[in-house]
């Protein structure tokens, strides 16, 4: 594939910074004080909190609520940061219509939940604002633990060893820590430079050193990891892209969303990021539906979605998927693509329509094509390079209970390891009850 390679009709400038910044203004505004009164107010604070339950960092929803509805937001943070140090972000990023809020006893009664994921942000923006870190290490053990990827599951599972008073080194292949909370969500969904912040709040326990371009395989191995340190937590994504076998994709202008995704999340000046005319995103999930609406803020005319099945099917929430139509993208369903048209450069992409009987999948035959000078792909990732000796699942590092994997004294966690949904919260439960179970077998 061309990667890196500009077709014809990607240019860059297609609308002005003023309308770019517009554009990528942050997508839910926080609350101010007498805001969060009235939207905690709301809550019924249930005794067996369906909310909490749908959490997979099991935050105490009601007790935060409660805190944030009586004055005192620095401490419901704190009730937050216990089950989930990325609780900043994850009010952010978090699918919460399709969990703690879908959910929410209000939702089921009205229609209308209460609003944790903006409540969450409240609380725990006040407390990072106040520069002062909630938590303090134990005494030192005079163990060492590497993590591999400072990604939300690396940071997590960091965290929580260094505030039991471990060391650790996190090992991150990137020049810059953060993982998809920094390269791989949507410009609007944190603002500001917030992943980074972030990370910054977090290296504040102490006992946490961050190796940058520092990558399994490349600069160190595992057998070299087992070797030097006490414990290996390993959070490394998943890095290879998966193709679309599909006749001329490797044409210029086909490319795959995480990279313009990064790209776009790392640039200074967005008016200098180039896109397509006619843009056309191929997948269903999260990461389809971000490149496809940022296409579509950064001056691309037409954007559409295809996804092979039905729009029930679809990984992307509804609210998602909502979102995408209010910015002008076109969904298309039940088509998968057969090849990408052009001399040289992509100009069309032919789709086929597809059926689904009794769960198989199949072309029907009838096919259209779409203008689209730019294609992205966005149809899922796949481990690349799993470390040898390690038990697989699938596209995955096999792992048991809190992420042990078949090798002693390694644990994995997040994209990488098998079992979970792909979100920033599971992966940050997960490197948390690594973290714990470590701890727990370090300490024996």
């Amino acid at each position: 594939m061309a990667q890196g390679q500009m077709a014809p009709g990607i240019v860059a400038g297609r609308l002005s910074s003023d309308e770019l910044a517009a554009n990528f203004d942050d997508l839910h505004p926080a609350y101010a004080p007498h805001e969060a009164a009235v939207a905690a107010d709301r809550c019924y604070f249930c005794y067996d909190a369906p909310c909490q339950a749908a959490c997979p960092t099991d935050i105490d929803i009601p007790m935060f609520i409660r805190q944030i509805q009586t004055g005192h937001p620095e401490a419901a943070a704190r009730t937050i940061f216990e089950q989930n140090i990325l609780g900043g972000m994850c009010a952010r990023v978090c699918p919460t219509e399709t969990l703690c809020e879908e959910a929410c006893v209000r939702e089921a009664a009205e229609g209308k939940p209460v609003e944790i994921g903006r409540l969450q942000r409240y609380a725990t923006d006040t407390l990072m604002r106040g520069g002062v870190h909630p938590f303090t290490r134990a005494a030192p053990t005079g163990k060492t633990v590497a993590v591999v990827g400072a990604g939300p599951a690396g940071l997590s599972c960091a965290h929580r060893l260094a505030m039991l008073g471990h060391d650790v080194v996190i090992h991150e292949a990137r020049e810059k820590a953060g993982g998809l909370n920094e390269f791989g969500i949507a410009a609007y969904k944190a603002t500001q430079n917030f992943a980074a912040a972030e990370v910054d709040w977090l290296l504040q326990i102490g006992g946490i050193v961050i190796e940058t371009s520092s990558a399994l395989g490349r600069t160190i191995t595992l057998e070299g990891l087992r070797d030097a340190y006490d414990a290996v937590f390993l959070s490394i994504g998943l890095a290879g892209v998966n193709a679309l076998r599909a006749a001329g994709e490797d044409k210029d202008g086909v490319i795959d969303a995480v990279e313009f995704i990064a790209a776009l999340r790392q640039a200074d000046d967005l008016s200098a990021l180039p896109v397509g005319r006619n843009v056309v995103v191929i997948g269903g999930g999260m990461t389809a539906i971000d490149a496809a609406v940022q296409s579509k803020l950064l001056g691309a005319e037409n954007v559409t979605v295809a996804y092979r099945r039905s729009r029930e099917e679809m990984g992307a929430s509804r609210f998602e998927q909502d979102l995408a139509a209010s910015k002008g993208v076109k969904l298309m369903f039940n088509v998968q693509p057969v090849a990408v048209h052009g001399n040289g450069s992509a100009v069309e992409i032919e789709l086929e329509y597809t059926s689904s009987a009794g769960g198989t999948l199949k072309g029907t035959g009838e096919t259209i094509r779409l203008a689209a000078d730019q294609v992205f792909k966005a149809i899922g990732q796949s481990l690349a390079g799993a470390p040898e000796g390690l038990a697989l699942e699938g596209r995955k590092i096999r792992v048991e209970g809190p992420g042990r994997t078949s090798v002693p004294g390694v644990w994995a966690g997040g994209d990488c390891a098998s079992g979970g949904d792909d979100l920033t919260v599971t992966a940050v439960a997960e490197g948390r009850d690594a973290a714990m179970d470590i701890h727990a077998q370090l300490s024996a």
